[in-house]
């Protein structure tokens, strides 16, 4: 079975350095010691699960993700995310942008944006459950997100790139309300004025979340609303 996101994106660009010295002109990069290393880099290309296999293939902005199952094994899948399966796979239910692997284990308990989802192994627990009233308005999550445990794989998409970030305790980040994708650290949502970089450009004000540790977070590159946006504000008439 083979299962493709709308939008689809990578939590790591996979970029093939030329061979070879770099020319004179310029110098050479910093040691990778220079750089964060609190990122997930790895690149979670294949792997197994109860059941089956999975394959991640043509990564980046057309990642699509396959499933070799073992005869009775079963997995959950987004409708409509996929893209083909072979005539002895049968599916159950109503039919009607990077990819990432989440392992969940019976101590955790992640929080996934309805929009994240796209498919779980059979261990994997996915309650809908109602957010207040504040959070559902600004968090850029809605009224709903997904409370996820259990035992199993969990892969999410979301639009542009994904990015992990580990939080110790007591330790803080804070995220553009639009970017989430999940998370299994508390947050509370916060009022940006106008004039900083995550107010939005209409307004003249913003809201973002600010996570405290201990705990992971893990965002998108992308706001899907923006993007939203400045696609229809390139097509004549889109913004009318």
């Amino acid at each position: 079975m083979s299962y493709a996101p709308p939008f689809q994106g990578d939590y790591k660009s996979h970029y093939a350095p030329p061979q070879g010295p770099p020319p004179n002109q310029y110098s050479a990069l910093p040691s990778s010691s220079n750089y964060p290393t609190n990122a997930s880099t790895a690149l979670d290309t294949n792997g197994s699960f109860q059941g089956g296999q999975y394959r991640i293939d043509h990564r980046d902005s057309n990642t699509v993700l396959r499933f070799y199952l073992q005869p009775g094994a079963e997995i959950k899948g987004k409708p409509g995310t996929m893209l083909a399966m072979d005539a002895s796979v049968q599916i159950k239910g109503k039919l009607n942008f990077s990819l990432k692997k989440l392992v969940t284990g019976s101590e955790t308990k992640w929080k996934v944006g309805n929009n994240a989802f796209l498919a779980a192994t059979l261990g994997v627990t996915r309650t809908i459950k109602g957010q207040g009233i504040t959070k559902a308005l600004f968090s850029g999550e809605g009224l709903v997100v997904y409370h996820v445990d259990g035992q199993g794989v969990l892969f999410v998409q979301s639009v542009g790139a994904i990015i992990r970030r580990t939080l110790q305790p007591g330790e803080q980040w804070i995220v553009d309300n639009g970017n989430l994708v999940a998370w299994s650290a508390n947050y509370t949502i916060e009022r940006i004025g106008a004039g900083g970089l995550i107010s939005g450009l209409h307004t003249g004000e913003g809201f973002v979340c600010r996570f405290t540790g201990p705990g992971t977070v893990y965002i998108q590159t992308r706001n899907p609303s923006n993007l939203g946006s400045w696609i229809r504000d390139q097509v004549p008439g889109g913004s009318a």
